[in-house]
């Protein structure tokens, strides 16, 4: 929802105003409900854009700014009519004084219904994440020494909450569930020389995947992340079959208790309507821009092809061997502290599939000119799970980002 309010001043002639307020709304082809200079509920819903109408209306914003919500960006939207941009930009400074943050909405108006458009999909994705409740079963692996979590920012910025679950729960669920019918399992084909291996391993992983999908109703979960390793002794299966499955049902599942993975992935959901690939780089190439991702769990979803394969460290259970569309790809990791983020467009030039990474490859090429490889992977990366989304995401993630 989009919410306009207006800021006029009094020595214009009102109806010459409130004739080239028609003309110019009507021109920027969005949907919005006109609230004029009664601003008692900005802030309370979607997108509010802040029509500067003319020249004289800083005091008034100035006046009006101690009673208006501060934690997101102020949106001026100015026609330049009227002294309307000479005013924004003084309001705009003003707010920087301030320590405050927005932005000046002007231009074409097909760039700044295009504007708009990204910023209302961004705010709307900032309000889905507020409310879910996210599950850490068993500690995150002691390998993630960087990938620690800052709760208490994570709660009062994005309004997720984040629960700890004992392993020791999942593995009494696992065995209260009992084997199920794996018959559709059963008809999904196996990488060549694996089949002896992964067909016995089919109930347990469809064990993990119940048992799981219990827990995840039982406190209500939007998505979890898995300690999946200790699977391996525990019960002598792994966890990506189950995660593959739930990431495409809708349910945010990463793996190795990584939480700042799952929360990239929960804000790749908002955006996208999916949870997204989670791999991490095996190689790469400064000159080529090429990086080569690899992981055994992919959402079965995202997937032109799939079959099964076992996991690759240790050769046992159930994991994914997928084929992804070639195609703009959008790479995404945040910070647990929220502090830092990641975003940029690449091109997945190809699948591969090598027994000696994990089972779902592909290779992936930065855009032109990037320098990402060595300004990020190289010298300052977040951890080193990241985020692989079909399709090019990049400016609502940023707009999200922004706002987070």
């Amino acid at each position: 929802m989009i919410s306009i309010y207006t800021l006029t001043s009094s020595l214009h002639d009102s109806s010459g105003i409130d004739f080239l307020t028609r003309e110019f709304l009507a021109s920027l082809g969005i949907e919005y409900t006109f609230r004029g200079d009664d601003f008692s509920a900005y802030g309370s819903g979607g997108l509010d854009l802040i029509y500067v109408r003319t020249g004289g209306t800083e005091g008034l914003f100035k006046s009006l700014l101690p009673k208006l919500r501060k934690d997101r960006p102020f949106y001026l939207l100015t026609s330049g009519k009227s002294n309307s941009l000479a005013a924004s930009l003084e309001i705009l400074t003003y707010l920087n004084w301030k320590g405050l943050r927005g932005e000046i909405l002007h231009g074409s108006h097909e760039y700044v219904h295009d504007r708009i458009t990204v910023l209302e999909q961004a705010i709307h994705a900032y309000q889905d994440l507020h409310g879910l409740r996210l599950g850490v079963i068993g500690f995150p692996s002691d390998w993630l020494i960087a990938s620690g979590c800052d709760r208490e920012a994570v709660l009062d910025r994005l309004g997720i909450e984040i629960l700890d679950i004992p392993m020791e729960r999942l593995l009494k669920t696992y065995e209260t569930v009992g084997e199920g019918d794996v018959s559709e399992l059963e008809k999904v084909p196996c990488r060549e020389g694996t089949e002896e291996k992964v067909r016995p391993s089919l109930a347990g992983a469809d064990r993990i995947y119940r048992a799981l999908k219990q827990i995840v109703t039982e406190e209500k979960l939007s998505g979890l992340t898995l300690r999946c390793f200790d699977l391996l002794t525990a019960v002598q299966n792994t966890g990506c079959l189950a995660l593959a499955r739930l990431n495409s049902e809708g349910i945010i599942a990463t793996c190795e208790g990584d939480i700042p993975a799952m929360l990239s992935m929960a804000i790749a959901k908002a955006v996208t309507g999916e949870s997204g690939f989670q791999c991490n780089p095996s190689e790469m190439d400064p000159v080529t821009r090429e990086i080569h991702f690899a992981h055994c769990t992919l959402p079965l979803s995202m997937a032109k092809t799939y079959n099964f394969d076992t996991h690759f460290e240790s050769g046992i259970g159930v994991g994914i061997h997928g084929e992804l569309p070639r195609g703009s790809v959008t790479l995404l990791k945040v910070s647990g502290h929220l502090d830092r983020h990641f975003v940029e467009r690449a091109d997945l030039l190809r699948n591969t599939y090598s027994t000696h990474l994990c089972r779902t490859q592909v290779i992936v090429r930065l855009q032109e000119g990037s320098n990402s490889i060595q300004d990020y992977f190289l010298h300052a990366p977040i951890g080193n799970h990241h985020i692989l989304l079909t399709g090019d995401h990049t400016r609502v993630l940023q707009e999200l980002l922004r706002l987070i």
